[in-house]
């Protein structure tokens, strides 16, 4: 799908050969209502009737409107502007066209444009079109191709915004696509060839080690929890190089779980489909990747992900078992689903070496974090102030939230274990906030932050599919590192998640 804006005025819009047109209206804009634009009168007469209000989402839908040559108008009131009430508006003017065949639209701002405004417009223009066809006999593609948004006035900001928003669109379409994947799809050599093609696209280094490089790695952690899949596990390494040789890269480290059956400890068979979302950290580490590609700020970023099925095969590692992980730390593995923080805690060791400035992993880790936070903000734990603020600051500012949770060392009392260094598991208590824990143990060389999505990566029920979050959050936080200025937004996305 291709943006691009243009300086343009609504009665040269109107004159457009569309097949549709969207106008954002503001809400009771004196200069606007007064009959200063053609589209004027129309919005004045469905106000008198009640047909149209000054609401954010509010709609007003013609058809081979007379003086207007896109087939479909549709007005959509704006609200006040805000990052939600612009959301509000695109959604319910994309609802009213998504069922025909529109290619080109033109998207008309009635009012100044803000940059933090076109990016909502553009992503979430993007995500309301979205379409999975990968897997279906008799796909029905997104049909729109074209999108040209017009305004007023046009500055240097809007057009760095489009291009901000573009990239992140692109990102986040990688995420949805490889998380919304069925498993077998989507296994851990396939997500490695998807990482192989993002980096020849891109300037990007890739290096994807099997299960011998693993083993020699002494990867046990990561290596007990492929044990009972016939799938043989990859761990991605991709590499970005946007800066200086000698400035630390910032490491994302992405849970890649293509298929989570919990193991020898297993889930309950109701809804375990969705388990094919357990490799969305991984999935946005690739979309920050291709993002990356698109805009090529002055950074350096290493990508790692530790992809594996966890099957419950005769081979499978037992609870109550104990593994030496890469640190050279044992651990005690008293349940076989708590598996993503075996494989993240190699990844973290494996960190080390890129001496980096920071470390962030991604992991739909916990339901308990479904509980603490629901589906409208990821949950954010750090040992370092700094960069817990950057992240929530990015968080809040690319309206894709997080909220920093504790991690207080009494949390760490139930992780202790008689056989073993440390336990993957503690009580029921406190669930996520003793998952970071034990990761903490194994980031105590760089700055460290962990963010769980179980809650924000992908949506249940008729909705059900991947969110692409937090690509946005973790995009802002980059360019910002690189010493750019993102766009800031002002408010996250709700979405409904089930627990991992």
């Amino acid at each position: 799908m291709n943006f691009e804006i243009q300086k343009r005025v609504l009665s040269s819009v109107i004159r457009d050969d569309l097949d549709a047109l969207i106008v954002l209206w503001p809400s009771k804009d004196e200069a606007l209502v007064s009959g200063q634009n053609p589209i004027a009168a129309l919005v004045q007469a469905a106000l008198r009737h009640g047909d149209f209000e000054h609401q954010a989402g509010s709609v007003l839908s013609l058809y081979a409107h007379p003086g207007v040559k896109a087939r479909h108008l549709v007005i959509a009131c704006v609200g006040d502007g805000t990052t939600a009430h612009v959301r509000s508006a695109v959604n319910a003017a994309w609802a009213v066209l998504k069922s025909s065949k529109i290619k080109r639209i033109g998207l008309h701002a009635a009012a100044d444009l803000s940059p933090q405004g076109l990016q909502t417009v553009v992503t979430s223009l993007a995500d309301a079109s979205y379409s999975y066809t990968s897997t279906l006999s008799k796909p029905k593609p997104r049909t729109l191709k074209q999108v040209v948004v017009s305004a007023h006035t046009v500055t240097a900001g809007l057009r760095a915004a489009l291009s901000h928003a573009q990239a992140l669109v692109a990102g986040v379409e990688v995420a949805k696509e490889w998380a919304n994947r069925p498993a077998n799809h989507s296994t851990p050599t396939m997500l490695a060839d998807a990482a192989k093609s993002i980096a020849k696209a891109g300037p990007f280094k890739c290096e994807v080690l099997g299960p011998k490089e693993v083993t020699k790695l002494g990867m046990g952690a990561f290596l007990a929890v492929a044990k009972g899949a016939a799938e043989p596990l990859r761990f991605i390494v991709l590499r970005y190089n946007g800066a200086a040789a000698g400035q630390a890269p910032v490491v994302l480290v992405g849970k890649g779980i293509t298929f989570d059956t919990g193991g020898i400890s297993i889930k309950p068979a109701a809804e375990m489909d969705e388990m094919k979302y357990d490799m969305c950290g991984a999935a946005s580490v690739l979309g920050v990747f291709k993002a990356l590609g698109e805009l090529k700020p002055a950074i350096n970023v290493v990508g790692l992900i530790p992809a594996t099925e966890n099957m419950p095969d005769g081979l499978a590692v037992k609870p109550g078992d104990v593994v030496t992980s890469m640190s050279g730390q044992t651990i005690e593995i008293l349940n076989t689903d708590a598996e993503g923080r075996l494989v993240l805690c190699d990844a973290l060791t494996y960190a080390e070496r890129f001496k980096p400035q920071a470390v962030i992993d991604i992991a739909t880790l916990t339901g308990a974090c479904v509980i603490a936070l629901g589906a409208v903000r990821s949950g954010l734990f750090s040992s370092d102030d700094a960069l817990a603020q950057a992240l929530q600051s990015a968080g809040d500012a690319s309206g894709d939230a997080c909220w920093r949770m504790p991690l207080d060392d009494d949390y760490a009392e139930g992780l202790k274990s008689r056989y073993a260094d440390v336990a993957n598991v503690a009580g029921r208590q406190a669930g996520s906030v003793t998952a970071a824990k034990f990761l903490q143990r194994f980031a105590s060389r760089f700055s460290w932050a962990h963010l769980d999505i179980a809650g924000t990566a992908w949506k249940s029920g008729a909705a059900k599919g991947a969110t692409g979050r937090p690509v946005g959050l973790l995009l802002h936080y980059l360019l910002a590192q690189a010493g750019e200025k993102p766009i800031k937004t002002t408010s996250p996305r709700s979405t409904s998640a089930r627990r991992p």
